[in-house]
């Protein structure tokens, strides 16, 4: 996703700097295959840098916010990771110190390459958003802003992916279940009749295997917004504990479905 979204920022006009410092091969190969300029050390990057926009694995957020901080970063940070707004309250908090402005951010969709298109949902102060937006003017992300409150743009992503992932493994799961009993294939023509129904998107279980590692976090995030606004959490926690059981699966596109379902029954 960071370096699609980069690559539209440098469609628009925008000079995108990046650090390999601590980057695996594949994000590196990402970058060089982007176009992105290279910087070989952050301060050196974050002294040229009028925007920075964190885009990382949630878990990541707020190293990657209190590594900003230090080097005091006086530009626009821009948090657009899919966390709680409680945790970019203090990411905001932390890395005000010395920024110009924090911008909460969210992204939703698919990496806008190939004809795909991307939201880059915004809140925060309206000078700092609209100075965001303009560096995606005219390409594949769009950047509506919801208000100048930080929390509303991660409140939107945790809303979001609280159903849309949750979805897709409890799609997992009944299709596993069906397939134990030997009923997958009546299943699967039940759920034909329904327009939109993930249960007929049996080729979708690998690809949530294979991101589980990323999506575990997101559910715990989106499992915290719910306590915090007095709503049952019990359900996401679990979705989490079920996604954790596809840790091995990690980024593995040569999974198999049965293999999947072996993974969650510990067959595997």
């Amino acid at each position: 996703m960071g370096a699609a979204v980069a690559a539209c920022a440098m469609s628009a006009g925008a000079r995108v700097l990046w650090c390999p410092a601590g980057r695996s091969a594949a994000t590196i190969e990402r970058a060089q295959q982007t176009g992105l300029e290279l910087v070989a050390e952050l301060f050196e990057l974050l002294e040229r840098a009028e925007v920075v926009l964190s885009l990382c694995p949630p878990a990541a957020a707020e190293d990657v916010a209190r590594e900003v901080a230090e080097h005091r970063f006086t530009g626009v940070y821009v948090e657009g990771n899919a966390i709680s707004p409680s945790r970019v309250k203090r990411i905001a908090d932390l890395v005000g110190r010395s920024a110009r402005a924090v911008v909460d951010g969210s992204v939703i969709g698919s990496p806008p390459v190939g004809g795909k298109h991307a939201k880059l949902f915004l809140s925060g102060p309206s000078g700092a958003t609209t100075l965001v937006a303009g560096l995606f003017s005219g390409t594949a992300v769009s950047t509506p802003v919801l208000g100048e409150e930080i929390g509303q743009a991660s409140a939107l992503k945790v809303s979001y992916t609280a159903y849309q992932k949750a979805s897709r493994v409890l799609a997992a799961l009944s299709y596993g279940l069906a397939q134990h009993h030997g009923v997958d294939r009546a299943l699967l023509d039940v759920a034909s009749k329904r327009p939109g129904s993930y249960l007929v998107e049996t080729d979708y279980i690998t690809k949530t295997a294979a991101r589980a590692w990323r999506w575990a976090p997101e559910m715990e995030e989106a499992a915290e917004t719910l306590r915090a606004a007095g709503l049952p959490d019990e359900v996401l926690r679990a979705v989490a504990d079920t996604l954790r059981r596809w840790n091995a699966a990690r980024d593995d596109a040569a999974l198999s479905v049965d293999d999947a379902l072996g993974l969650l029954r510990g067959s595997a």
